[in-house]
């Protein structure tokens, strides 16, 4: 009996394949292509499941969004109290709320742990260089959708937190003054800051972001999957009991890697589940205590900060000291910081792709800006009023710069481990 219901299941499922195929039949050689025939590393670990949690936090961002903005309302006068009426008043909006709040912050996690990987294990070398800058690309809109994200509750750091970073393209020489009034649509964040903000936070920024993300996959599997060991699959024997042509060391992403991801899915979602129903602020770091305040001109909060995700780059503005009156500088650093993440790929001498085959110099480095970028989260997320840790902030900021720039010398000097022909399946 089992096995005709399943084999009825089956009969029906095949029957609205063939009808759809006939009806647009490139949708299944798209599905092949990226999905059962797309060979992927065997050799995958942990480390290559955050690409798959950012797409589902970002489904997670994109349909808690449009709840959300069912009942928002993007005015000076009115945000606040339609984010109070959310949590209080619509049936299971305070569930949506922070599902959308933690959200941000996951998102920022995995993203953060995917690039990390990337470094790593040399995937942003020769033929991935478009893959990497895309991914870049996707972490500059990023970026700016959770900073304009931020804005709209129009608490007290939403809104002194837009007043900060908006200020800061005034730095610019001759245009600054204009570009920043431009930004607000006023001399100070108010009513015309909200409206583009919301319509760039529903509407434009989600659209681009949704297309990097289908680019960035595309030209993923344009090139194929990197892996720990840092060898090409493609390039190696062929052949395995699905394809005579396939690559020997590789299996189909589906469902292979769809069902492992599945797991690690589970596992994530129970982490996000416990965050939003006993921690949803993360002891305010992940929604400040200052923004359950609704925004006030007349009142500063004790410290301005922005959220964790962006207080690294924060703390660079911050410890760099104005000449002559301009902050120009320390903005320049703030940007120049992700700057040089696009040039990695061209910085990057070494003879082999991952750390995994490099000496003891490589790893140092790579440590060190780790290490950099976590203590300067901490120096960014603190009040800035101690002069002793505006100085490690400057040593911080400077062997941040120095893993980049002098990328090419130690890449190139450190000792290196035979890289084999062939994956291997250790740890």
């Amino acid at each position: 009996m089992t096995n005709k219901i399943v084999e009825t299941v089956c009969n029906a499922a095949n029957g609205v394949m063939d009808w759809v195929n006939a009806r647009a039949p490139g949708m299944m050689p798209a599905y092949r292509k990226h999905m059962t025939e797309y060979y992927a590393p065997k050799n995958f670990n942990i480390w290559y499941i955050f690409g798959v949690l950012s797409m589902v936090v970002l489904v997670n961002q994109i349909v808690t969004g449009i709840f959300l903005t069912m009942h928002f309302k993007p005015s000076a006068a009115e945000a606040f109290g339609s984010v109070e009426y959310i949590m209080r008043d619509v049936d299971w909006g305070w569930l949506i709320r922070y599902m959308h709040s933690t959200g941000a912050s996951l998102f920022f996690v995995v993203i953060y742990l995917h690039m990390f990987r990337g470094l790593m294990y040399g995937s942003y070398r020769k033929p991935r260089e478009l893959v990497w800058l895309l991914g870049m690309v996707i972490y500059l809109v990023l970026m700016a959708e959770a900073f304009m994200g931020y804005v709209l509750p129009w608490g007290q750091m939403s809104y002194w937190g837009a007043k900060v970073i908006i200020s800061l393209f005034g730095a610019i020489p001759v245009i600054g003054g204009g570009l920043t009034e431009w930004i607000m649509g006023d001399f100070n964040p108010g009513d015309a800051t909200l409206n583009r903000f919301f319509a760039l936070h529903v509407i434009a920024m989600p659209l681009v972001l949704l297309l990097l993300v289908v680019l960035h996959i595309f030209a993923l599997h344009e090139v194929g999957s990197n892996n720990p060991d840092g060898v090409e699959i493609k390039k190696g024997p062929k052949g395995n009991r699905w394809s005579p042509t396939a690559p020997a060391d590789g299996i189909p992403f589906h469902p292979y890697y769809t069902v492992k991801d599945t797991f690690y899915v589970g596992c994530f979602l129970i982490i996000a589940a416990f965050i939003i129903f006993f921690a949803p602020t993360f002891g305010g770091w992940f929604l400040e205590h200052d923004n359950f305040t609704e925004a006030n001109p007349l009142v500063t909060p004790a410290h301005i900060k922005p959220v964790w995700y962006f207080t690294p780059y924060y703390a660079m503005l911050r410890v760099i000291p104005s000449f002559f009156g301009i902050k120009l500088w320390g903005v320049l650093v703030m940007f120049g910081a992700i700057v040089m993440l696009f040039l990695v790929p061209w910085l990057d001498k070494s003879p082999v792709k991952s750390y995994r085959y490099r000496g003891p110099l490589s790893w140092v480095m790579l440590l060190m800006f780790a290490f950099c970028f976590l203590w300067l989260a901490k120096i960014g997320a603190g009040p800035g009023t101690d002069p002793v840790e505006a100085i490690i902030g400057r040593v911080l900021t400077f062997l941040y710069f120095a893993f980049f720039i002098t990328m090419p010398v130690w890449s190139k000097l450190d000792k290196t481990k035979p890289v084999p022909e062939r994956v291997t399946m250790h740890d």
